[in-house]
């Protein structure tokens, strides 16, 4: 390129000796690529720039330093603790990742800048140096391995950082949605109060029930961001009669869905203390999980049992088994088990079986899922009491 710092090259120069000895001419191309896909409008030298050099200068002290083969093992799977240089080659590739998340860069355009900053290295080491020894192909593997050492932490560093961000701005929709879903639902019951008609009462009727199904997934998406941001789930504790709330859950599930059978088996004294909204919110996801993945024709249950010490709760629907690769991830967010039987529930988005979960583990409880039979089951355990914060 036109203006290019020339380059210090002797015949038979270290890789690690070459990136010291040239950090212009190097740097001036990782600057001209970096120009050519930055996102916006124009940026300076410094920027273009960022982190560039902390990185190549930690490259070149891992290149030089000793490396047993243990060591080398681990770089080559990502683990990137195989020494002080590689912390550092860690260190200054998180910094550039979050730097270029600032910049507005999307992750083809970071990987592509390692990738060019690769060949760009070795394409002007391989320019000056006549002889190609063991020598050489052992600098050109360690150079490698740091390289994508780099990319490695870049990678994950940036995307670490886009999902805080995603999860912020939910938070902040999910927070500044709920006055006016409460302003809009409150309109929609006193339409239907004050209404002469039965037209106008069943549309405000309508109205009030798409509401809620959207107060609902508002509400889901609040405890999910909240909870991935690393607050815990609140609780408010109670004495209360998880009988009466399994009543109360069957039956709006029944209205809802007139079409299915629920059947609801109570055995023990259900009374305890935990945070009566949040077991309606598992129960209720639970239930819709159970008619969404369970065949058409066949009944959910709902088993309630306790003893002294703990409250169990079990939701049963027939259907096909969850596979057995997608059985320890079906909790984790937005994931679906999808099969011949399932239909997508108005209001879901995937995060149910989440919300379930860390309602549980709020309580000190625990859940899982087993499947035997052309049955599905869903087994929560709650201590009767909750566990002291």
């Amino acid at each position: 390129m036109p203006g290019m710092p020339d380059l210090q090259v002797r015949p038979s120069i270290s890789l690690a000796d070459f990136i010291r000895e040239n950090k212009e001419p190097i740097l001036a191309d990782w600057e001209s690529f970096a120009r050519s896909i930055w996102p916006g409008g124009k940026s300076t030298p410094e920027v273009l720039r960022d982190h560039a050099w902390d990185m190549l200068l930690a490259v070149a002290k891992d290149i030089s330093s000793p490396q047993s083969a243990g060591q080398q093992a681990e770089k080559s799977k990502g683990v990137g603790e195989s020494g002080k240089f590689s912390d550092r080659v860690d260190s200054a590739s998180g910094l550039h990742a979050l730097s270029r998340v600032e910049s507005g860069f999307d992750i083809q355009q970071l990987v592509a800048e390692y990738r060019a900053l690769r060949a760009s290295v070795v394409h002007l080491w391989a320019k000056g140096v006549k002889q190609h020894g063991a020598e050489q192909l052992e600098d050109l593997t360690r150079f490698n391995e740091a390289i994508d050492q780099l990319l490695a932490t870049s990678v994950m560093i940036y995307v670490e950082q886009i999902d805080q961000s995603r999860e912020v701005f939910l938070g902040i929709l999910c927070h500044d949605l709920r006055n006016p879903m409460q302003a809009a639902t409150m309109l929609a019951g006193l339409v239907s109060e004050s209404t002469d008609t039965a037209r106008s009462r069943l549309m405000a009727g309508q109205l009030s029930g798409s509401l809620k199904v959207i107060a609902e997934m508002i509400s889901d998406l609040g405890d999910f961001t909240g909870t991935r941001l690393g607050s815990k789930m609140s609780v408010t504790k109670a004495a209360m009669d998880a009988g009466a709330l399994c009543l109360e859950v069957i039956a709006e599930m029944q209205a809802v869905h007139p079409q299915r059978d629920f059947f609801l088996k109570q055995d023990g004294d259900l009374s305890g203390i935990w945070d009566r909204a949040r077991l309606r919110q598992m129960l209720t996801n639970l239930l819709r999980n159970g008619i969404q993945h369970g065949n058409s024709n066949g009944p959910v249950v709902l088993s309630a049992k306790a003893n002294e010490s703990h409250l169990t709760l079990a939701i049963t629907n027939q259907g096909a088994a969850i596979p057995i690769d997608q059985m320890e991830s079906i909790f984790e967010p937005m994931r679906r088990h999808e099969g011949p039987t399932s239909h997508r529930e108005p209001g879901s988005i995937g995060l149910g079986l989440y919300i379930a979960r860390e309602v549980c583990t709020a309580h000190g409880g625990t859940i899982h899922a087993d499947c035997a039979d052309g049955l599905t089951t869903f087994t929560v355990s709650l201590p009767t009491r909750l566990p002291r914060p």
